[in-house]
């Protein structure tokens, strides 16, 4: 009966409370402009990896803080090596026919994260913005995650190649300790963890150093600025570096490999605004796109009592008052999802949110799609603070074990600074839609891919 009487109130407040929202319209997105305020950090989660409506809101939001307040780079939850072709497609280089070709080197599951349908027309368009402007005040975009191991080292040797191939030829010598288990690091994991092959602890940190000297030397000696391309290939060093601890930790408790994981993307985030702002010598701006699960602040979801940290509370602890965390929610349509890891995409459909969630708390409002500003509004936060469950899909949804697989408790007042519930969603149409099969296709039957 408490409940019932704390829902009310909470439904009466919310409905005072909420902005509408439309989002082909972009109608009320000036409340989440202004809301932002001054941040400089903004980061844009995700309920799902598959929603239409999640990647148009974020490109709509993201294409007017850049053109209103000034931001300079976008940073997403992709492999650096793969979202750098982004990068150099943007800045205008003429080696891609056009921006689908752009992304042709997302090739790993799940390709239809960011080889979908929603991105090569923000691609165009950050083009078309970056045309006008001079070379240290155009947009970027970057990478944050590390499981491009592989693609990673390559990179590093091409690089070191065309300048100094001897330098190569050791960085191709470092870099062979890890055999034919580059190709699949889980392997290289599991067989040092099982004492069957020695690690390459020491062959990544040497090849970093010899990056870093490498760098600092030449800065020193010239004086110059890093270029984009060395600026690359340092952040590729620094990733395998950091990703061939991932993989030994992949099979030590969750929280150890979570917590290596969101610590490299807030330490590449953090490189990337020191090289913004070795061009600019201004203060970055910069937007994150990523997960709810990485954006939101860990300490306000049962994340915290397992030990995992993640990018959204690392970026509050740094940048404070500065950043600003941004939610996104759902409570039922379809949804992009693969049922396991590396099982071909399909469109599923997403269950009606659990009567104790967020989600289902939204749905009672006769307003289906709309923004709520978190800070600042004693009475709501007072009855919001109590923790519910919050739904959470990855690339891999199983709706059949749907509480277990897919909800959390959060705290989602102390989670976001302000949260867009859009009440029926959409499937994210992949670009090569052979790789995306219908409902019908396959029966609904590794982690939830978050």
């Amino acid at each position: 009966m408490a409940n019932l009487v704390i829902d009310e109130k909470l439904t009466d407040l919310l409905t005072k409370a909420i902005n509408p929202i439309e989002i082909t319209k972009t109608s009320g997105f000036d409340k989440i402009i202004d809301s932002i305020g001054e941040a400089r950090i903004v980061l844009m989660g995700e309920a799902t990896h598959g929603t239409e409506e999640f990647y148009q809101t974020r490109i709509a939001l993201s294409q007017l803080l850049i053109e209103q307040k000034g931001f300079k780079a976008i940073a997403i939850e992709g492999d650096w090596p793969s979202v750098y072709s982004m990068h150099r497609y943007i800045l205008g280089s003429n080696e891609f026919r056009n921006e689908r070709t752009a992304l042709k080197h997302f090739t790993r599951f799940p390709t239809w994260m960011w080889a979908n349908t929603t991105i090569p027309p923000f691609l165009h368009w950050l083009r078309q913005y970056n045309d006008s402007l001079d070379v240290k005040a155009k947009v970027g975009i970057y990478g944050l995650d590390l499981y491009s191991l592989h693609d990673s080292m390559q990179a590093i040797i091409e690089f070191l190649a065309s300048q100094q191939p001897d330098l190569a030829e050791q960085a191709r010598n470092r870099y062979a300790c890890f055999d034919h288990t580059a190709m699949d690091p889980q392997m290289y994991g599991y067989f040092v963890n099982q004492h069957l092959k020695h690690s390459c602890i020491k062959e990544v940190k040497d090849q970093l150093l010899e990056m870093q000297h490498r760098t600092f030397s030449k800065l020193n000696a010239d004086k110059l600025l890093l270029s984009e391309a060395e600026f690359y290939a340092n952040q590729n060093a620094r990733l395998v570096k950091n990703a061939e601890e991932y993989y030994r930790a992949m099979f030590e408790p969750r929280a150890i490999s979570w917590n290596l994981r969101d610590n490299h993307m807030a330490q590449t985030l953090s490189n990337v605004i020191a090289h913004i702002e070795s061009k600019s010598n201004l203060p970055a701006k910069v937007i994150v796109w990523a997960h709810n699960s990485h954006v939101g602040d860990a300490r306000a979801t049962e994340m915290n009592d397992r030990g995992e940290v993640n990018l959204g509370q690392i970026v509050r602890e740094h940048y404070d008052t500065s950043s600003y965390l941004l939610g996104f929610s759902t409570y039922t349509g379809t949804v992009t999802a693969s049922s396991d890891w590396d099982y071909p995409a399909e469109i599923k459909t997403v269950l009606p949110a659990l009567e104790a969630s967020y989600e289902a708390l939204f749905h009672k409002l006769s307003t289906r799609t709309f923004f709520l500003n978190l800070r600042n509004k004693s009475h709501l936060i007072e009855l919001l603070k109590h923790a519910r469950l919050q739904r959470a899909i990855g690339v891999i949804y199983l709706p059949e074990s749907e509480r277990l697989s897919h909800y959390y408790f959060s705290r989602l007042p102390y989670q976001f600074d302000s949260i867009i519930h859009i009440d029926k969603t959409s499937a994210l149409t992949a670009l090569s839609k052979e790789n995306q099969l219908r409902p019908d296709d396959l029966p609904e039957t590794y982690p939830t891919g978050e």
